[in-house]
């Protein structure tokens, strides 16, 4: 059965998006990167130096991962235009993961500068993955301006608290045309697999792997969950009852 998830025309193999901050050298990072199976990986283009390079974007080029450039530590619609403008200049991709943040406590993003900087960007020929809060209503202005995903978080980024509001995520996927990306908040690889029980079509996650114990257990573990979600969705779970009901038939009804 072909499963194959697909972001604005392109196909991408792995519903598992992995970021690369956190990590404790780059060796790290490969054995983690290639245990998650990723085959889209994200990176802070405000913290690399694209032309000489620091070592991120040669391993992912080696590993054969395409590049997510993102817009990380920008406040406002104008810094987010003008960081993804030069990723494109630089890395030759209009695919960005979209991020405006309000501050640096809660690393939440701005939603007005957000859309904003969204219409800006699709106007310009961008692929637009905008990192979001878990509110349906804006998830679906910025479906409507052009948004190739969106991508709610489940909880602020870096807290590994899990997904703290899954009725929303629910309503955002349900009401959604364009895939569902969980970003931020993961902790473990039950709660990736919730995301994709929830029918998210993808996860992104960095922090939860690359300060794990052993990142490389622990993306292991995420890509199971991912998988283990992604087919339970599809499988279709029983109903919850407020009675138990027995497994086999009563002989004598």
């Amino acid at each position: 059965m072909d499963d194959v998830l697909v972001i604005g025309g392109r196909k991408i193999a792995s519903r598992l998006i992995m970021g690369t901050g956190g990590a404790a050298n780059l060796e790290v990072l490969e054995r983690a990167l290639v245990a998650s199976g990723t085959t889209l990986t994200t990176v802070a283009m405000r913290r690399v130096d694209a032309a000489t390079g620091t070592g991120v974007l040669d391993l992912l080029r080696r590993l054969g991962i395409e590049v997510l450039p993102n817009t990380a530590g920008c406040r406002t619609a104008a810094e987010a235009v003008l960081t993804a403008q030069l990723a494109r200049e630089a890395l030759g991709t209009a695919l960005v993961k979209l991020e405006v943040v309000a501050d640096d406590r809660t690393l939440l993003p701005d939603p007005i500068e957000l859309l904003d900087a969204a219409e800006q960007l699709v106007d310009d020929g961008f692929t637009v993955l905008p990192y979001t809060n878990d509110d349906p209503v804006l998830a679906r202005k910025l479906e409507q301006v052009g948004c190739a995903a969106v991508m709610p978080l489940g909880s602020p980024i870096g807290t590994g608290l899990g997904i703290r509001n899954p009725h929303n995520i629910a309503m955002i996927v349900e009401a959604a045309g364009v895939p569902v990306v969980l970003d931020a908040g993961i902790g473990t690889a039950s709660e990736a697999a919730q995301a994709m029980e929830l029918g998210c079509d993808a996860v992104l996650l960095a922090t939860a792997v690359t300060r794990a114990a052993d990142p490389e257990r622990m993306a292991h573990a995420m890509r199971l969950g991912v998988e283990a979600g992604r087919a339970a969705h599809g499988a279709g779970r029983i109903p919850r009852r407020y009675w138990a009901q027995a497994s086999s038939p009563d002989p004598d009804a």
